[in-house]
Order: structure tokens, then sequence, then C-alpha cells
């Protein structure tokens, strides 16, 4: 049997070229064609393809909500990101939503063929470009964040308060404002108020005040 296909992209041009691609296999057999992202979800949804060769910046409905809707719609339509953007803010949201791939147009022909084929069975398909960015995301370190309560202790800290006056100040038990601190100190991987303190300057949890 074919590999079922519906082709989504907004622009015509692109939408003949690639049915010409898998007109030229056996293997394939293009179902439904789309201009946007609300019309994909019909189509798709109407045709229940093996794949979705999907854009991402599309009219209506940009191609990551696309990807979540049939996630939850019909999760067993593979979908195949075929764009020109490789930034992160198109990938991770795609990838995160359930894409089977991620390709961009400039991939051969012969290796789009190859990619469907794959999707269509489940496995991953990226492009080296794709991929590297993930491989970079996986090993960025995970931004420090702190909570309302310990930007607000470390805050005063800042400004030479002592535990008994953040205490008092935020009207809080100073056995709690010594809790806010461990806390702090793991996620910054500090020991010491000084130290903390240092941290968040340097990494833009703590600002200084205007003018001192």
């Amino acid at each position: 049997m074919p590999v079922r296909i519906v082709v989504v992209d907004d622009h015509p041009v692109v939408r003949d070229g690639l049915r010409e691609i898998f007109a030229a296999s056996d293997d394939f057999e293009v179902v439904g064609e789309a201009a946007d992202g609300a019309e994909a979800l019909v189509v798709a949804l109407r045709t229940r393809p093996d794949v979705v060769l999907l854009d991402l910046r599309m009219p209506k409905m940009g191609g990551a909500e696309v990807i979540r809707r049939l996630r939850e719609q019909a999760p067993g339509i593979r979908v195949l990101v075929l764009t020109t953007f490789d930034d992160d803010a198109d990938v991770l949201p795609a990838i995160e939503g359930g894409a089977t791939g991620y390709l961009l147009k400039d991939t051969p022909r012969a290796d789009l063929r190859r990619a469907v084929l794959a999707a269509s069975r489940g496995e991953t398909v990226l492009s080296p470009v794709v991929a590297g960015a993930l491989t970079r995301r996986a090993r960025a370190p995970e931004p420090r964040t702190l909570s309302r309560r310990e930007l607000e202790v470390l805050a005063l800290i800042a400004r030479g308060a002592t535990n008994r006056e953040v205490a008092g100040h935020l009207f809080i038990t100073e056995a709690t404002v010594k809790t806010h601190l461990l806390h702090v100190f793991a996620k910054l991987e500090v020991s010491d108020r000084a130290a903390a303190v240092a941290a968040a300057y340097e990494t833009g949890l703590l600002r200084p005040s205007p003018g001192g």
C-alpha cells in the first residue's frame, strides 16, 4: 500500500512541486492538500493520511497548533514538518507538540521521499541543522529561577537586611527566612548570603537599583 500524504503549504507552487515529487513513485499517494492551518486540520481529519507534510508559518492557524490538535484528535497521523525556518522558536514548539520529523525545504528529493517513508513508520526524521539545534538545547544548562518570595528575601538581603529585618518586613518568621535562603543557596549553587547576592546580580535575577 502506498503511503498516503496530505501536503500543506500556503504557496501553490510549493504544493505543485511536492505533488510532482511524490507522483514520481508508486510508494506514495497524495490524498489531499491545504493552503492554511485551519484547512490542513479539516483535510487531515477527513482523509486520515499516514503523513501530513506540513509547513509551519501559515495563515489562520500556525503549524505548531495544527500539530498539537492532530496529536489530540488523530494521534495515528504522523506529521513531518517541511519548512524554511530552523531557529529554536520554530523547531522546539513543533517537536514538543508531537511532530515526527522536521526537515528544511532544501532537502533533496530522494531524501524527502525516504523521510516520508520513515515518518510513516513512526521514525523520527530530523535535518542535520535541526538535530544540531536540539543537541545544543539538550546540553544547555537550565536557567536558574527563584520564586517570587525567594526573590523578595534575597532583594532585602542584598540591601543589607538581617534575617530578623527580612522577617519583619515580609511578615514571616525568621525560620521561614532561613528556609527560603537555603532554597536560594541550593538553586544558585552557593553556600552563603554574599555569594547568593553576587550570583543573583550576575545572572540578572536581581538588578541594581537606579542611581545606586
